[in-house]
């Protein structure tokens, strides 16, 4: 539509010009003695229209001929921008497919094209990785560096995973500590260091980095919780050879992560193993009266307390709720055992064995019954007791 608008334009107006030059009979004289140039009208019109654009036409030339190196320079940068875009995306993409080939190749092109080094470098350092080429991966790394020096927390973060990759873990350690000193509390290089302490097993570090990832929201709540489960559990089994040690640890441990099950286990196997019965009897009670299981269950017979009775009668106050569980009858017949009530006990460890047979409630029963002069009956569940402890 605009282009027959400007088409009808330019007729009307060329019909109008050629009516307007057909009546002009008009003429101009120029006089200059001895000269005399006689002209019509309508022709110094045509001369003077151009030599206006004659001259506008000349005068764009000489514009365009001054400008024309730095639209040249322009349309260089401006191709060389557009490739590095492309480079740079191309080396993206092939990373995330795992063509590490293909992504350093297109990394190290967009860097030579002079694209953001901060991202190129980085992204050639980790291709040249992958292909486990150290010595493209700490030039690219290098180039990083030089190129981007503003950038250094994202160099240091890539250089110490990629240490811990290696497992450099002392030099990935280093290069962290120079990102605390650029970045103090910096989510993403804690969450790295905690990986580097788990490897190291410094738990003891690893709790501290929880407590302060918890505190500035780092890690998903869950996850931290079950490392620092996992923590607990190791350093419990550090203290395991020195009583006062172990509770002063235990003490040291949170309520919510003592009422842990896994944790909770750990720590009534290590006050059981050095003897203390009745810390380990509290451990386990704590957690069964939170949450019931059956694992607990299984250790309260080897908790040696020095108030049995009481034991018992707690242990079968759980009954009520909880008759099934044949890891609780198990620890009942030991508990009955220890207070010479043998044909309780013997009850108990049968009905143990009648709900879930296992080789420690036949071998339990058998030193019973052996005890008690019952010779083949004692056999059969040895032999019983062997052949579960094969099939486990």
């Amino acid at each position: 539509m605009r282009v027959l608008i400007w088409i009808l334009l330019i007729l009307a107006l060329a019909i109008g010009v050629s009516l307007i030059v057909g009546s002009n009979e008009g003429y101009v004289l120029i006089v200059r003695p001895p000269y005399r140039l006689e002209l019509s009208l309508n022709l110094l019109l045509i001369l003077v229209i151009l030599a206006f654009a004659s001259l506008h036409l000349i005068l764009r030339f000489i514009n365009y001929a001054r400008e024309l190196p730095a639209n040249v320079r322009n349309y260089r940068e401006n191709r060389r921008i557009r490739k590095g875009h492309a480079a740079l995306l191309e080396a993206l993409h092939a990373l995330g497919q795992g063509r590490y080939q293909l992504a350093q190749k297109a990394a190290s092109k967009a860097l030579d094209l002079g694209e953001d080094p901060s991202l190129t470098a980085l992204l050639a350092a980790r291709a040249s990785h992958k292909l486990k080429q150290k010595s493209q991966r700490d030039y690219y790394l290098a180039e990083a560096e030089r190129l981007a020096p503003e950038a250094d927390v994202a160099r240091l973060l890539l250089n110490a995973e990629l240490l811990l990759d290696d497992r450099l873990y002392s030099q990935a350690l280093a290069v962290l500590k120079k990102i605390e000193k650029l970045e103090a509390r910096f989510a993403p290089a804690m969450r790295l260091e905690l990986k580097v302490q788990l490897r190291l097993n410094n738990w003891e570090q690893v709790l501290v980095l929880l407590q302060q990832l918890e505190k500035y929201d780092g890690m998903e709540s869950w996850q931290a919780r079950e490392i620092r489960h996992q923590a607990h559990q190791h350093l419990l089994l550090r203290h395991g050879s020195d009583l006062n040690a172990l509770m002063a640890y235990w003490k040291k441990v949170p309520e919510e992560d003592r009422l842990n099950g896994r944790v909770a286990l750990m720590g009534a196997e290590a006050f059981i193993k050095l003897g203390a019965g009745n810390q380990a009897q509290e451990v386990l009670e704590m957690s069964l009266t939170k949450q019931w299981n059956s694992e607990l269950a299984a250790k309260l017979g080897d908790c040696h307390s020095t108030n049995p009775h009481k034991q018992l009668q707690q242990a079968e106050h759980w009954l009520l709720s909880h008759e099934g569980d044949a890891n609780l009858l198990l620890s009942l017949g030991k508990m009955c055992i220890r207070l010479s009530l043998w044909g309780k006990a013997q009850s108990y460890l049968e009905a143990s064995i009648s709900v879930a047979p296992s080789a420690e409630a036949h071998l339990t029963l058998a030193r019973l019954l052996e005890s008690r002069g019952e010779s083949d009956a004692a056999n059969r569940h040895y032999r019983l007791s062997v052949e579960f402890c094969r099939a486990e």
